[in-house]
């Protein structure tokens, strides 16, 4: 069975984590939570209500890590998931997360990135070039860190999957699915 990498930390957003959670359980993949620590982690809901310029946030499902960022090979892996959230804002500075993240871009690896999700590549120097949807408020960071924004609902660059947010689930993960039943196992 191909495992796959979710990276989450302490609010993390429900929808964009655990959709992507069941969906590589329904292709027949085992989807491995990673986090800084092997505990359980508290994720958030999030939500522009209409007539609010900022994103109101809720308490969401809880969500146990299996491994921890230091412990993770990954040679172990098909590919990895970053979901969205607050948590990529700090654990983006995590040096076992950044050569994970370096790992499967090197390596040419299934990867998909929703939200927040991209500050995690974008710390790690890995989107130069690189096409990606992200919600508008990481746009700077994309583009700062020499990405391509794309405001659109699935970007699909060579290896790479995004979507903007949790709205987007079903337009961007199919198609890194595919990938990743397409990816040689490990």
């Amino acid at each position: 069975m191909k495992k796959v990498l979710i990276i989450i930390g302490d609010a993390s957003e429900t929808l964009d984590t655990m959709y992507p959670y069941y969906r590589l359980q329904e292709a027949g993949m085992q989807p491995v939570i990673a986090a800084p620590e092997k505990r359980n982690y508290q994720m958030v809901m999030h939500e522009v209500k209409p007539g609010w310029t900022i994103t109101q946030e809720w308490e969401g499902y809880k969500i146990e890590s299996e491994i921890r960022f230091c412990d993770v090979d990954p040679r172990d892996y098909t590919g990895i998931f970053f979901s969205g959230g607050r948590a990529p804002e700090y654990i983006r500075y995590d040096p076992d997360l950044v050569a994970i993240t370096k790992y499967f871009f090197e390596h040419n690896l299934p990867i998909a990135s929703v939200c927040h999700g991209v500050e995690i590549p974008a710390y790690a120097d890995c989107v130069r070039g690189r096409r990606m949807a992200t919600v508008e408020k990481c746009r700077f960071d994309l583009e700062s860190c020499g990405g391509i924004f794309v405001n659109e609902p699935c970007v699909v660059d060579e290896n790479l999957v995004s979507g903007r947010t949790y709205h987007d689930n079903g337009q961007y993960l199919a198609p890194w699915i595919k990938m990743l039943e397409q990816a040689e196992s490990v």
